[in-house]
């Protein structure tokens, strides 16, 4: 069944509008996702799919939460430092490449990870698979200018999910 939210959400990512919304209502997604324990996001569920990934802040040492899209492959999550398409990367990407280990949590599913940097091969599959899931990904790359985005951070699961 087609699912009209879905589609004009697929449609309006492409907007250099909706990036600059959407840079904005991400502190208060993560405060509604965390508060709901991810059950519920302002991309709207069954949309497209969302984690919350927790990283350890490289300068911090603190615990710091993200909510992002992301595509399932085969057990791993793979999520892209887009950024909303802007020139530097989004500072979740450096704290895992300073620290590889995180958490995911998918309607309040906690599972810890390890993060892997695609390259290669690898990095052009998950890229696939990302833009199905989110095609504006596309359009964002193309905004990015002078970074190549680092794509598919691919979050590989470590350990089942917690209960």
């Amino acid at each position: 069944m087609r699912n009209p939210y879905r589609s004009l959400m697929r449609s309006v990512g492409h907007t250099q509008w909706f990036s600059d919304l959407g840079k904005d209502l991400v502190a208060i997604d993560r405060a509604v996702q965390k508060s709901t324990r991810g059950k519920v996001s302002l991309v709207g569920n069954g949309t497209v799919p969302q984690l919350l990934l927790t990283v350890t802040g490289r300068r911090s040492g603190q615990s710091q939460t993200t909510p992002l899209l992301y595509a399932p492959d085969e057990g791993s999550f793979v999520v892209v430092g887009s950024n909303w398409g802007q020139t530097a990367h989004p500072q979740w990407t450096y704290n895992l490449i300073a620290d590889q280990r995180a958490t995911v949590s998918i309607k309040g599913v906690k599972t810890p990870v390890l993060a892997e940097l695609a390259e290669g091969a690898l990095r052009k599959r998950l890229w696939a698979l990302a833009t199905d899931v989110w095609p504006a990904y596309t359009t964002y790359a193309d905004r990015a200018y002078s970074r190549e985005i680092q794509v598919s951070v691919s979050l590989l699961s470590c350990s089942p999910p917690e209960p």
